[in-house]
């Protein structure tokens, strides 16, 4: 029931940088969208399986203004040297 989650459907008058509109996550699945229509999809589960990894491998990266080919790269590297791979969470500085 929409009564059940009043409270959060006003939250953004009550805390400080949280957006009353749903306009971010529209923006982040809208390369997907544009991708499925002009290409028609894919034509198997192992191609829709890769193309939701890849696009969220690259709205993740993008998010965090990270290099998606860098880390692509890197990603062929690791796994062909049997490394353990990079990881797609936010790099967070180091205090030296």
């Amino acid at each position: 029931m929409l009564l059940n989650v009043e409270q959060a459907l006003w939250l953004f008058v009550s805390v400080v940088g949280v957006e009353p509109t749903n306009n971010a996550a529209e923006r982040a699945i809208r390369p997907a969208v544009i991708w499925r229509r002009t290409s028609f999809g894919s034509q198997s589960q192992d191609g829709s399986t890769f193309v939701s990894r890849m696009l969220t491998v690259v709205t993740t990266l993008k998010s965090q203004h990270r290099n998606v080919l860098e880390f692509i790269t890197s990603s062929v590297k690791a796994t062909r040297e049997r490394q353990p791979s990079p990881s797609l969470l936010p790099q967070v500085p180091t205090a030296d």
